[in-house]
């Protein structure tokens, strides 16, 4: 049996080392929200696939649709030789997403593509240069979107130079100051002094940042930023890739606040692990791009539209979205009475939307400044123990919680242990 050594060892000579792996360890299974390494070590699974399982690992409904697709063909280009499922794709995600009255949808590969496209489309309907982006924002790898994100290490170190035509505000952000009225006024702001609002083609938010830092956008301020973007002309692109597709307790975000985009780019969880993302949005913006504008190679694959479908029927039937805000309740109760615990409360913040949890570490609850070591210890501890986490915010020092939705109270409960024994471990280290 090759053991999870070898294969990391294997890896460090074969793969570039861009590539990063948070753990030495490598998959054999997976069920739901666990999974297994090839030495037969369990696991519970926070990362989901970095947001890409909110129906859980290997859900047998998705499973047999995409086998029984792969005995009919796997790939003919929807260009060349239409078929069926990228059709019923569209028009599910068409009659899900509040966008107006008539919306359509484009189908692509990742959740990059569906961003950089939402601008395309905004820049040919608009017939404006300008995107307006948000500091901790993470938008994708391409050369574009890696220019909208927000932040330098990792992932635009080195590559610059970028694009220009990118202009950046602060993202509310309670716990560090920074409220709705001054992301407003800093809009406000640049509108006077670096591009008048006339050239500006797209406003583009995460409604809940997941990158940086779980924040979720406050409910006044999507309505201030759909106004402003009604008054000036501008397209307001709701980022949902890892956001959406049930996580939070509603398909999208943004669904929070009441406030309808005028495009949506979906993408991880949509395709249950499958590679798929779409721009779903209004008719007459999404139409504004003339025909063979808009496509890709493996746009829409059979094989990823029929797991999608399931995964619609999954969400829907299985009522994951109402589970998403029970299993969000429980987790919230689990780290407030560790938040609460002891003298020295290392967690600073506890927030997000439904089953998308973050909770910030700091040194102390008076300076809050941010505990990055301490994170990395408590995710590293966390995984001797059994359970698999991740980092998030722009000092790395936010635990971002992914949990598919299928998981047990059972397997959830033995994950906030795990979590409030590992934050003691951590904590006891440094002392």
């Amino acid at each position: 049996m090759v053991s999870n050594t070898q294969l990391d060892e294997r890896r460090k000579l074969a793969v570039a080392r861009g590539v990063s792996c948070a753990f030495p360890i490598f998959a054999d299974r997976a069920s739901e929200a666990e999974l297994w390494d090839v030495e037969g070590r369990r696991y519970i699974d926070l990362v989901g696939g970095m947001g890409a399982l909110a129906v859980g690992h290997s859900h047998p409904k998705i499973v047999a649709a995409v086998r029984e697709q792969l005995d009919r063909f796997s790939h003919t280009f929807f260009g060349t030789a239409p078929y069926e499922g990228y059709v019923a794709v569209a028009e599910r995600l068409n009659a899900m997403t509040k966008v107006g009255t008539t919306a359509k949808t484009l189908l692509v590969t990742t959740g990059t593509e569906a961003v950089e496209n939402s601008v395309k489309i905004a820049r040919a309907f608009t017939k404006r240069r300008g995107v307006v982006v948000f500091s901790g924002a993470f938008h994708g790898r391409s050369m574009f979107t890696m220019s909208m994100t927000g932040k330098v290490k990792p992932y635009k170190e080195s590559f610059g130079p970028f694009p220009a035509d990118i202009y950046r505000v602060p993202f509310p952000y309670a716990y560090r100051g920074v409220s709705s009225e001054d992301t407003l006024a800093a809009i406000h702001s640049l509108f006077e002094s670096e591009i008048e609002p006339q050239a500006i083609a797209a406003i583009v938010i995460e409604p809940l940042q997941g990158e940086g830092g779980f924040l979720a956008a406050p409910p006044d301020f999507l309505v201030a930023l759909r106004k402003l973007c009604d008054v000036h002309g501008i397209v307001l692109v709701a980022d949902e890739v890892q956001c959406g597709f049930g996580r939070t307790g509603r398909l999208f975000s943004i669904e929070h606040s009441g406030v309808e985009p005028d495009l949506v780019a979906v993408g991880k969880s949509l395709g249950a692990g499958l590679p798929l993302a779409a721009v779903v949005g209004k008719a007459e913006i999404m139409d504004a791009v003339g025909p063979g504008g808009l496509g890709g190679t493996y746009a829409g694959n059979p094989l990823a539209c029929a797991a999608a479908l399931a995964v619609i029927d999954v969400l829907e039937q299985g009522k994951l979205m109402q589970r998403a805000e029970e299993i969000g309740a429980r987790m919230e109760a689990g780290f407030r009475r560790i938040q609460t615990a002891g003298n020295r409360s290392v967690i600073g913040d506890i927030r997000g939307q439904g089953a998308m949890l973050g909770i910030e570490l700091v040194e102390d609850p008076d300076s809050r400044a941010p505990a990055r070591s301490l994170t990395e210890k408590v995710i590293q501890e966390a995984a001797r123990r059994g359970l698999l986490l991740a980092a998030a915010g722009r000092h790395f020092n936010v635990i971002r919680v992914l949990v598919p939705l299928t998981i047990s109270n059972e397997v959830l409960d033995e994950a906030i242990a795990i979590i409030e024994g590992s934050i003691q471990h951590a904590v006891a280290s440094e002392l």
